[in-house]
């Protein structure tokens, strides 16, 4: 296909997909050989009934990972920094709940979501420059859950680490590293890390649909705490915007005036892999800060989500193509699966493995007292329990600091998918979603459940 074929494509698509998929706003933008198309429909915010344009700004969440990773391997060419270095060498003041792992942790754990300790923290300390700097200092509580290096599990207060070296390196604060290191080298014109500056552009609100209703309405705020910025808390951009930094990683690291952003060798070593994602992961491995989904098919790149949010990034760099999908609410991993899948298709020649699906029988080998039980990180507990009916369940329990952002408890009949994995009966947001679980204990007992994150047993 065409990007001719592909706009119009969109144009008369788009619309009725947002409509099946309850999902107010999205801007799509593709990248192909060096030419862009972009498209947006919808309304930003249900009070205000707002439209959608291709300048307006939407959160792009944890997507911002790999603009922190570009900004930890600037600092890798130059010297500043080296990849096996210890973050203590950089940082002296940092330390988690565990003393050895503190001093062991290096650049390459944090970049790679294998450092182990606790990964989902959220805490607010304020608008001021100092966020950053405060939140690496409150992490000194935060349990170890396996030894650096040993396994991967994806982790978000990696990378406030990672953005807090890159603010002592550079001098500065985050936000500004990355306007001055990224967002001007490479001319990009709508695009904020704040809500101060978001103000001055079109931008989305996200929408959330809380039970029992299930009707869509704004979230009960725009953004997350700046303390989380380099982890993906309100980076904004248009589409386009987007586009234009994976133009950059497409032409090894060259800005559209052709002076390098970054070597054509950090590229490279960005997309190696590095560590393999667990089973429960639809994704293959992981390179620094990007997630190699489909080595076979050489198809990289990273979602987001925010309050109410979602971001679908892609690269196929083979094809020297690029595909984003911004969101404001709804079902939004349906709508993924129907835009994304379609254009990788058309452009790249990309199949996108299917979904998950419940099997028909109980799976060989599957051992319900194994799996069985609690497992607790500190901003959730999941509980595996049967009912009185010999139903599967998995009850999804927000500790104070997801339920701070509106996360409530919830829970998900699933069934056996694997030998060590249950799968959700229903779809949830346009996909069935898979709980996998590992270890043994001195009972027989798995010791984590995984998702993207390893969560211990609790009980």
């Amino acid at each position: 296909m065409s990007l001719a074929a592909t706009r119009n494509w969109l144009e008369s698509e788009l619309p009725a997909l947002l409509a099946r998929h309850r999902v107010p706003a999205a801007a799509v933008g593709v990248l192909h050989d060096g030419e862009v198309i972009d498209h947006a429909c919808g309304v930003l915010n249900l009070d205000t009934g707002v439209e959608a344009t291709t300048d307006s700004l939407f959160q792009v969440g944890s997507i911002t990972k790999l603009w922190t990773t570009d900004l930890v391997m600037q600092l890798v060419e130059e010297g500043k920094v080296g990849l096996d270095d210890r973050i203590t060498r950089h940082l002296p003041g940092f330390a988690v709940a565990e003393e050895e792992a503190s001093r062991e942790i290096t650049v390459r754990h944090l970049l790679t979501h294998t450092a182990g300790f606790e990964g989902d923290v959220f805490t607010d300390h304020g608008p001021g420059d100092d966020a950053v700097e405060r939140f690496v200092a409150s992490m000194v509580d935060l349990p170890q859950i396996f030894a650096p290096g040993e396994r991967f599990s994806y982790a978000n207060t990696g990378f406030a680490v990672l953005g807090r070296l890159v603010e002592v390196l550079r001098g500065t604060t985050w936000d500004r590293a990355l306007q001055e290191r990224l967002a001007t080298p490479l001319g990009l014109t709508h695009l904020a890390t704040t809500p101060y500056e978001a103000i001055r552009f079109r931008t989305a609100m996200g929408h959330v649909d809380p039970a029992p209703g299930h009707v869509l309405r704004p979230g009960p705020s725009w953004g997350m705490a700046r303390a989380s910025g380099p982890v993906g808390a309100m980076l904004s951009m248009r589409v386009r915007d987007l586009l234009g930094f994976a133009a950059m990683h497409l032409t090894q690291g060259r800005a559209p005036d052709g002076a390098h952003v970054l070597s054509e060798a950090s590229c490279a070593d960005m997309l190696t892999r590095q560590v393999d994602h667990p089973a429960s992961v639809r994704s293959e491995a992981q390179g620094l800060g990007w997630s190699l989904d489909d080595t076979t098919q050489g198809v990289v790149g990273h979602d987001g989500q925010t309050i109410g949010q979602s971001a679908f990034f892609r690269m196929v760099p083979e094809s020297g193509l690029a595909v984003a999908l911004l969101t404001n609410g709804g079902d939004t991993g349906g709508l993924k699966n129907d835009v994304l899948a379609h254009l990788l298709d058309d452009l790249g020649g990309v199949r996108t493995a299917p979904d998950p699906v419940p099997p028909k029988e109980v799976p060989a080998g599957f051992d319900l007292d194994r799996v069985l039980g609690t497992y607790r990180a500190r901003i959730v507990d999941w509980t595996l329990r049967v009912d009185a009916d010999g139903r599967l369940w998995v009850d999804e329990m927000p500790g104070a600091d997801a339920a701070a952002i509106g996360d409530a408890p919830e829970s998900y009949q699933v069934v056996p998918y694997a030998a060590d994995q249950v799968v959700t009966a229903a779809a949830l947001h346009g996909a069935h979603h898979v709980f996998g679980f590992t270890g043994e204990d001195e009972t027989g007992r798995a010791t984590h459940m995984t998702t993207s994150r390893v969560f211990p047993r609790a009980r």
